[in-house]
């Protein structure tokens, strides 16, 4: 499945990012401390796709995991070791052809933030 974290679709396959004897460990989360999480590792590394695109994956499965109709997330750091609660999170469902769409674009090399914002977002001024 496709995922949009930020201006990265990622492909994730939950069955190799999350392997049977870790899923009771994450049945016990909840959709809050998932969340907590993604505002901690993006306050750690607020270009965390790019960084770390293995924890970005995990991080989308476990969101996918926890919120099967949540497709997209964008995690917005102010500032590099910024406190998790500066993190602003947005999550949505984008339909197929959207995601088909920036998904080719990420192929063509020509998806980058600007090019998400504008398809899924809507953060910058026109």
């Amino acid at each position: 499945m496709f995922f949009l974290l930020n201006d990265v679709v990622l492909t994730v396959r939950g069955a190799e990012l999350a392997p049977v004897v870790m899923l009771k460990r994450f049945r016990a989360l909840d959709f809050e401390f998932v969340r907590r999480l993604g505002q901690e590792l993006y306050a750690q590394h607020p270009l965390l796709q790019f960084a770390k695109p293995e924890r970005a994956k995990r991080l989308a499965a476990l969101i996918m995991a926890k919120a099967p109709e949540i497709n997209a997330a964008h995690f917005s750091a102010p500032a590099d070791h910024c406190r998790p609660e500066e993190v602003e999170v947005r999550l949505a469902h984008i339909e197929i052809e959207t995601m088909a769409y920036l998904y080719r674009r990420q192929q063509e090399g020509k998806l980058d933030a600007l090019a998400a914002d504008r398809s899924v977002w809507r953060r910058l001024a026109a």
